[in-house]
């Protein structure tokens, strides 16, 4: 099996450099076993008032040469933007990932076809816009690298089911598979993406490029989109949100792009020069004692003694890594097809309870933004008795 598992992020962010993820321990590289009936992967549902549509737009920056191939005459993106949608005649539910990569996926992990089912998640796609109250305001999601923007479709349901829109980005060659218009897929270089200072600085460039198309598509270029969603796009509160190498991503587009007013790191590092200068928005750090959690990680704590505006670190008692996303769920599903024993599956989603860490996810990335983009809720004002494994510092 090649070094990854399905849940595969990006590695620490030790000091300013960005540094690869280590080679699996021995359970988790053993050949993995086929097994009698598929395994099936569901989402459970959000927990949100409305429901919930999606739509995947496929962007060119015709501004730039892609920097990870030369195949390619620009950097081209996938997105899908996420929304609180009206009912009426059923649409089409999207899946959780896109068949085509989740077929490249899960093959690229040694998976037999049919093992895993990767199901539906519960956006239907170009459903019509529905949601009280005027604009909305606008999160932009980056995953982990080698991950892909389905792996946080949990937040990402919930927050569109209270009323966000939220846009989840790839950054191809740098994700484990995007699936393109026509079916086209593309994936990481064989051994996964190394160069992870490169990788940081070319997605802080295509973040500020879908807020740049953003723009362009609430000024009426033309985008299909379902009625009403373009206006309903309020670019005046622009928060960001990652996982892992996602998390540094956001930190470093906030310090070069002040459209963005809020943001979250789920255990990402820092590097770049955000690190000394710091910011001066609100910034949430979600942080484990493992990968290069703010213990150890110098870059991080620098960046933490920078932090200017609001701030407030989390620690989960019990989280590993990969807690913060769909992975916490999926990962214990696959485990035993991936040769995984139980230590070494503690070790990446941790000894928090599955519907634990989903109740994190569910509650914490929307509190944050309910205070920054609607000025309201008071979860982060401290310790909570309903989720008594949540530590804050200021």
């Amino acid at each position: 099996m090649k070094r990854r598992t399905l849940v595969t992020g990006s590695a620490a962010l030790l000091a300013t450099a960005v540094t690869a993820p280590g080679p699996l321990p021995p359970a988790a590289a053993a050949a993995p076993r086929r097994a009698a009936a598929p395994v099936r992967f569901d989402l459970p549902a959000p927990s949100g008032p409305y429901p919930i549509g999606t739509v995947a737009l496929h962007l060119r920056d015709t501004s730039r040469p892609d920097p990870w191939t030369t195949g390619r005459p620009c950097r081209e993106l996938m997105i899908s933007i996420w929304y609180p949608a009206a009912g009426g005649p059923p649409a089409p539910v999207a899946p959780w990932m896109p068949p085509r990569a989740a077929d490249s996926y899960l093959g690229s992990l040694g998976l037999p076809p049919g093992a895993v089912l990767l199901g539906n998640a519960h956006g239907r796609e170009h459903a019509p816009f529905r949601c009280a109250g005027g604009p909305l305001p606008v999160v932009v999601y980056s995953p982990g690298s080698n991950a892909s923007r389905s792996f946080g479709t949990g937040i990402v349901e919930d927050l569109a089911g209270h009323g966000y829109v939220v846009v989840t980005v790839d950054h191809p060659y740098d994700a484990a598979a995007v699936e393109f218009p026509g079916g086209r897929v593309e994936t990481t270089p064989p051994g996964g993406m190394r160069d992870y200072a490169k990788g940081l600085a070319v997605r802080t460039d295509d973040l500020r490029f879908v807020l740049d198309r953003l723009a362009a598509i609430r000024a009426g270029d033309g985008t299909d989109l379902p009625g009403g969603l373009r206006e309903a796009l309020d670019l005046r509160r622009i928060g960001m949100i990652g996982h892992s190498l996602g998390g540094a991503a956001t930190a470093a587009a906030m310090h070069t792009d002040g459209r963005i007013a809020a943001g979250a790191s789920l255990d990402g590092g820092a590097a770049g020069p955000v690190v000394d200068a710091g910011l001066d928005r609100p910034f949430l750090v979600v942080d484990t004692y493992g990968k290069g959690g703010m213990e150890t990680n110098p870059a991080l704590r620098a960046l933490w003694s920078k932090l200017r505006g609001w701030r407030r670190r989390l620690t989960v008692a019990g989280a590993a890594h990969q807690s913060f996303g769909d992975e916490a769920l999926i990962l214990p599903k696959v485990a035993p097809l991936l040769g995984m024993d139980r230590a070494t599956l503690e070790g990446e989603v941790g000894t928090i309870p599955t519907h634990r860490a989903q109740a994190f996810q569910r509650a914490y990335p929307r509190a944050f933004f309910d205070l920054h983009l609607r000025g309201r809720g008071r979860l982060l004002d401290g310790p909570s008795r309903d989720f008594p494994e949540v530590r804050h510092q200021r």
